[in-house]
């Protein structure tokens, strides 16, 4: 059997260091990951959620309709497109003039949008929509899978290291500011956002996703739950 081949869309390196990390608990046999945004032959682009937008604007421009048809992506097995949650908080002038535009233009679902939380489900399934309505599609269809942490990726990354911070756990998926958290953990434990970082701390995601991950983080089961009724 051939490895299973993977296109991410994320909103830059770091989540695809940790989605890769999840990936490697969640699918149990060898695959190649490639990186379809941020990518450099599209550096106008450029990363965070507006990336991931211009991405998904390319794919509904495109005609295709869905991600089986669409012949850039016949070669992947999977298509993940990621977006983190606190995306629900942020409005399209916040990207430019340009972003603001297009929203208005293509009738894009409208920003901001978030609800309380917890529940974390609550605004996390009005980022799905968001992300049809930026793609122009009702649904994912059969290889295409939605990752949405909630606020962030480093929710996830949080559970696999503290998994016994009481105090922080009980509010992992509805906290603003993981990443300020990990940042300023104590020496031994501290993880600044860069690849660097994040990389040293793949293994330690892997090893966790069970265990503590997806026990304390319901997106985390969500995209896992997502991730195996497409390859199964």
């Amino acid at each position: 059997m051939s490895e299973l081949r993977i296109g991410l869309v994320a909103e830059g390196v770091t989540d695809k260091i940790i989605i890769e990390a999840a990936l490697r608990a969640i699918v149990g046999s060898s695959f190649v990951l490639t990186l379809l945004q941020p990518e450099a032959t599209q550096p106008s682009f450029g990363q965070g959620w507006g990336g991931v937008l211009k991405w998904c604007d390319g794919f509904r421009e495109s005609g295709f309709g869905d991600f089986e048809h669409d012949p850039r992506l016949t070669d992947f097995d999977l298509v993940i497109v990621h977006l983190d949650a606190d995306v629900a908080d942020k409005a399209y002038a916040d990207n430019g003039p340009a972003v603001a535009h297009l929203a208005l233009t293509k009738g894009l679902m409208a920003m901001p949008f978030a609800l309380p939380c917890p529940p974390a489900g609550d605004t996390t399934s009005l980022v799905e929509r968001l992300i049809l309505s930026w793609l122009g599609v009702a649904a994912c269809g059969t290889k295409a899978v939605l990752c949405i942490p909630s606020k962030s990726i480093e929710a996830w990354l949080a559970a696999a290291l503290l998994p016994g911070e009481r105090a922080l756990m009980d509010n992992i998926e509805c906290d603003m500011n993981v990443e300020g958290v990990l940042a300023r953990l104590p020496i031994a434990k501290r993880v600044r956002k860069n690849g660097r970082e994040y990389r040293a701390q793949a293994a330690a995601v892997t090893a966790a996703w069970a265990s503590s991950v997806r026990r304390l983080c319901t997106s985390a089961a969500d995209f896992e739950h997502r991730v195996m009724a497409v390859l199964a």
